[in-house]
């Protein structure tokens, strides 16, 4: 029985001048890889997109991260007992589950699902003073994000779970430069015969061809959510990885682009990275940087199976320009695909 399946996802994106991830002093963030000087995208920033493109969607069960934990248990004990004390009872349900509460909230950022906040409100309302029962509610029931993404908890370590999907730091494939947008805006109220501006500024920017990659561990988002979610869960993540866009001076930039090729393989062994086309960084061409970005990830992905790795047991492209590594099809072919061959995989795994 295989006990191993990786959904390792590869994309290639151009973004124009945008600054859609800025570091504390407002500058695009960048790394050096390669030995030169990189457009970066955080993790983060990413999953926090990724997060509100769940959000957005109905029919998907997502949790909260957020200091204000009482506050969702309250909301399900008025439901349930509007009569009751629930301010002081939600305060209470946490701190039986092991989780330290005061006026101002959790001590950091709490995850929770709706499912656990109604389960510790009826053991509130029902008066239980079993601290397991409260503990065992805050473990069960996780949302399809929690499941994804993890949670830590300093406080009850018993409370944690380890995340099933990975998302790396994007980096654009070849050398960057930042450069400055010097701009003034307009005081509409302005005497006649002043003509000088209202504000000065300056925005820093930068423009890339990026390579992003996440990986989902399916049988441990299985062992969470079982395998008809951890399917669908797959898709969600896959879909919300291909779509989503940090917002980051948007409103400035009008940067939301969609992806330019996208590699999906489904591995057997481990998962695979495939930033190594990119150490050596892209040079500069006529044909811009997406090309040949796409023709030295098919070289690297062919090198690697042929000599470190095996060869993933299936795969899935969009967009055009990697068809020697699995033949293009549209995006939501490729997502319905994906969630049937993860289907198939997790019932061979007899995973239930």
């Amino acid at each position: 029985m295989n006990k191993r399946l990786y959904v390792d996802f590869h994309i290639l994106q151009t973004v124009p001048p945008s600054c859609i991830n800025r570091d504390d002093t407002g500058s695009p963030k960048t790394a050096v890889y390669g030995g030169v000087l990189r457009a970066r995208v955080s993790s983060q920033a990413w999953k926090h997109a990724m997060r509100a493109a769940f959000a957005e969607n109905a029919q998907l069960d997502v949790g909260k991260r957020t200091k204000k934990a009482a506050e969702l248990v309250k909301a399900q004990i008025l439901a349930l007992a509007p009569e009751l004390d629930a301010d002081k009872l939600a305060k209470k349900a946490l701190e039986n589950a092991g989780i330290k509460s005061d006026d101002k909230g959790t001590k950091a950022l709490f995850f929770m699902s709706a499912a656990q906040a109604k389960a510790l409100a009826e053991l509130a309302v029902e008066g239980s003073a079993d601290k397991k029962q409260y503990r065992d509610a805050l473990k069960a029931a996780p949302s399809m994000d929690m499941a994804l993404f993890g949670r830590m908890v300093a406080d009850e370590p018993s409370l944690n779970y380890d995340a099933a999907a990975q998302v790396a730091h994007s980096i654009s494939t070849h050398a960057v430069q930042n450069e400055y947008d010097y701009f003034t805006a307009v005081d509409d109220c302005q005497a006649e015969d002043n003509a000088g501006a209202g504000h000065l500024g300056t925005v820093e920017y930068n423009s890339s061809t990026l390579y992003r990659y996440a990986t989902v561990n399916v049988m441990e988002l299985a062992g969470q959510l079982g395998a008809e979610q951890a399917a669908e869960t797959v898709r969600a993540f896959g879909e919300a990885f291909l779509f989503s866009m940090p917002t980051g001076k948007q409103n400035t930039f009008a940067n939301r682009t969609l992806p330019d090729a996208v590699y999906v393989t489904l591995r057997e062994d481990q998962p695979v990275n495939l930033c190594g086309a990119f150490e050596r960084a892209v040079p500069r061409s006529v044909q811009g940087y997406a090309a040949p970005s796409k023709a030295a990830l098919a070289q690297y992905a062919q090198q690697m199976y042929s000599s470190f790795a095996e060869a993933p047991a299936q795969s899935f492209t969009v967009g055009s320009g990697l068809e020697e590594l699995a033949p293009a099809q549209t995006a939501k072919a490729m997502l319905d695909a994906l969630e049937k061959a993860v289907r198939d995989a997790l019932a061979g795994n007899e995973v239930g």
